[in-house]
């Protein structure tokens, strides 16, 4: 069987779309348009963004979401990504590969450091 698009694999598979170890509920972040977002790849600055670059906010695709199913406290979505998605450099491809060390941060939400466990 073939897994289709980048998109599906890139959260879908066992260990991905890691979160934790708390979740941030929407009382504490003020404007979740207005967040800053970074992602290192063994030290290197990979991605930057804010989530008021996503193509539809928060509120829209809650709403979309909700309208098409029931959504319960807890419940995450996963949105999107920043620009410079390492399938997508036009330099040099970059795909993440075993041991890979990555650090992530969203202003309000915190910071996660990941190591890769193995190649896809």
């Amino acid at each position: 069987m073939k897994l289709s698009g980048q998109c599906t694999k890139g959260k879908s598979c066992d260990t991905f779309c890691p979160t934790g170890p708390w979740l941030v509920t929407s009382d504490e972040i003020d404007d979740p348009q207005n967040l800053l977002m970074k992602l290192d790849l063994k030290g290197e600055r990979m991605q930057t963004g804010k989530t008021s670059m996503m193509i539809f906010s928060v509120a829209e695709i809650i709403g979309h979401l909700s309208y098409l199913i029931t959504l319960f406290p807890g419940e995450l979505i996963s949105s999107g990504t920043p620009p410079s998605v390492g399938y997508a450099q036009k330099s040099e491809l970059r795909y993440l590969r075993e041991r890979d060390v990555l650090d992530l941060w969203i202003e309000g939400l915190g910071q996660q450091m990941e190591t890769i466990s193995r190649d896809f």
